[in-house]
């Protein structure tokens, strides 16, 4: 079995199935770059409300504009195709701010019913339209028309959890509706809003997904190496795995993978490497939003970046450098803290 293969979601024909998921807070185009970089065939926008488009016209500014919704949409110079993910529990709002996102040509637009964040869900969207998936079906189809008329009828998909809680686990319901609906790719994160991230994540149904839908199933949760990836893959059926938190500190994880799944061994990246990308995502974001916040950002990410290391002062990857991290303030802090890890 061949389990990297390309992937086609509605019109769209992707070179293969390593993609990396929407991630709050950490998959700006900077890190988005880097991932192409190291190999991943498709990337999501971090989720973008679709109220915050509306009332902030991106479209309308200029395509450098500083504010934070015009930074969330922009693609990178790398990304051939790209997603961009909007919530919202308003069908009609949601479409409407879909409308907007045609300067920035995206491949495809991603609606999210996944994100358990408490500020997310209390205004209906994320995990919350899995409590009526009419409505989920109501915006799956608005979204669609949305795409006809204003994008050129790229595919709309959709990313949603096993259900609300242990009590209404009704993820086979607003997959089929949104599918029903004109979705062309159903990614799955199979827990419970309830369970936030904490327990394991069921694979069993992304397979039991896989086997029932039409369109590609993307599997998502608890990928973080190249064996997770070949064992979902190989247990599911899935035509895509959605690396995550497993991505975090670790664009490598991309190029490890697709070097496992066609030839059966990975060399880890080591130590200086992990470091060597870390500063060139500060750069890039820096580039993007400026010296003092991109350093500010890149505080828990070098956090990441750094885990498992060691330096010459023995406190590399541990406590101690964490410590000195999270005070980082300028790319020359970065450096002197950084400079001699192994």
């Amino acid at each position: 079995m061949n389990l990297y293969h390309p992937v086609n979601i509605g019109s769209l024909s992707l070179p293969g199935n390593l993609f990396l998921a929407p991630v709050a807070g950490y998959t700006g185009r900077a890190y988005r770059s880097l991932c192409i970089d190291e190999g991943a065939d498709f990337s999501f926008t971090e989720l973008i409300s679709a109220e915050s488009v509306i009332r902030g016209r991106p479209d309308m500014k200029p395509m450098d504009d500083p504010s934070p919704v015009s930074v969330l949409l922009r693609r990178a110079d790398n990304e051939k195709h790209y997603a961009i993910q909007l919530f919202g529990a308003e069908s009609e709002r949601m479409a409407a701010g879909a409308a907007l996102l045609a300067r920035w040509k995206p491949a495809v637009v991603d609606i999210n019913g996944g994100c358990p964040v408490p500020k997310v869900i209390k205004t209906g969207a994320g995990s919350a339209l899995m409590k009526n998936p009419d409505n989920l079906g109501r915006v799956v189809e608005a979204m669609v028309r949305a795409s006809q008329e204003h994008l050129g009828g790229v595919p709309v998909t959709i990313k949603i959890r096993s259900g609300w809680d242990n009590g209404s686990i009704n993820y086979r319901e607003c997959a089929r509706i949104a599918v029903e609906s004109g979705a062309a790719m159903v990614s799955l994160h199979p827990r419970t809003r309830a369970q936030g991230y904490g327990g394991k994540s069921d694979w069993s149904l992304i397979a039991d997904l896989a086997s029932r839908l039409p369109v590609p199933v993307t599997g998502s949760g608890d990928l973080y190496t190249p064996e997770d990836a070949e064992r979902m893959l190989r247990e599911t059926g899935c035509a895509a795995v959605m690396f995550a938190r497993g991505a975090m500190g670790n664009p490598f994880i991309f190029s490890t993978t697709r070097a496992f799944l066609t030839t059966g061994s990975y060399t880890p990246p080591g130590a200086a490497a992990r470091i060597a990308i870390g500063f060139r995502h500060l750069e890039r974001l820096a580039a993007d939003i400026g010296e003092k916040p991109a350093c500010l950002e890149m505080r828990k990410h070098f956090c990441a970046y750094t885990k498992g290391s060691k330096g010459t002062q023995g406190t590399a990857g541990g406590a101690g450098l964490r410590n000195k991290l999270v005070h980082a303030a300028s790319i020359e802090d970065y450096r002197l803290l950084l400079h001699d890890i192994s």
